[in-house]
């Protein structure tokens, strides 16, 4: 099949080891000092690895590739872990076993009802002074949040309107509940940092439920577009038409 993947320039290469560190899938390795793609099937093709490469030796390229295979990713990653568990163990360090995602409570899917929130009271003695701080309520209206854990169907999809963010982005900008997860159901993920692509999960999410709207919101690195283009491909291949937006994050927490 025909579908982006990475180009590796191995004569910019400077042998760093940075794009096969940034590779959580282990499709590029280190062979006599220059970086390799070894495996097509486990490039997901949204390029975790390109800002991480100092000399610019990676970029995409569309050719014939064998398709992603998530589940073969899966097991050699698990496969990694116990052999680096047992290295470890080897050395007489205390390893505690990693636990994969199998289900649990954290998973439960459920709506959260928010009372409203007074608002602060002036200082005392000063009616228009405003106290030093306020606690700041939060806004989220529903868990599980993350795009791997929440369900296909919940009845918190009835009418929604989606948020769907890179999880930096609610640490970066300070007003993220009131503006962002406010009155929207909240969908978070990292592209760099979660395996697979979030695309068929989001289509499953917004072809099978009343959707009004999406909005997008996205730190400013090269990394994120990996979220913006899942949901982009997600709205396209749903076949609804539905109004979105996209929001850039600052990496100092302004909206640019």
């Amino acid at each position: 099949m025909i579908r982006r993947i990475i180009k590796i320039n191995e004569e910019k290469c400077n042998g760093c080891g940075a794009c096969a560190a940034a590779c959580h899938e282990g499709a590029i390795q280190m062979i006599d000092g220059v970086a390799k793609l070894t495996r097509d099937d486990y490039c997901d093709g949204l390029g975790d690895c390109l800002p991480a490469c100092p000399t610019g030796a990676i970029s995409f390229e569309e050719r014939e590739a064998l398709p992603y295979d998530e589940e073969a990713v899966k097991i050699a990653q698990t496969i990694k872990m116990i052999k680096e568990q047992n290295v470890s163990a080897e050395a007489g360090e205390n390893v505690q076993p990693k636990v994969l995602p199998c289900g649990c409570p954290g998973t439960q899917s459920k709506s959260i009802k928010r009372e409203p929130v007074a608002e602060p009271a002036p200082a005392a003695g000063c009616p228009t002074q405003a106290p030093a701080y306020a606690p700041v309520a939060s806004q989220l209206s529903q868990w599980p949040v993350q795009i791997k854990l929440v369900p296909i169907n919940a009845p918190y999809f009835n009418g929604a309107n989606l948020l769907i963010a890179a999880d930096c982005t609610a640490y970066a900008y300070g007003n993220f509940h009131n503006e962002f997860i406010r009155n929207r159901i909240t969908l978070i993920g990292c592209p760099k940092l979660d395996e697979g692509d979030y695309t068929d999960k989001l289509t499953q999410i917004i072809a099978n439920n009343d959707i009004k709207s999406v909005t997008i919101v996205r730190m400013e690195v090269p990394c994120c577009g990996g979220i913006e283009n899942a949901a982009k491909n997600a709205l396209q291949a749903s076949g609804k038409f539905i109004p979105w937006q996209v929001v850039t994050v600052t990496c100092d927490g302004r909206l640019k």
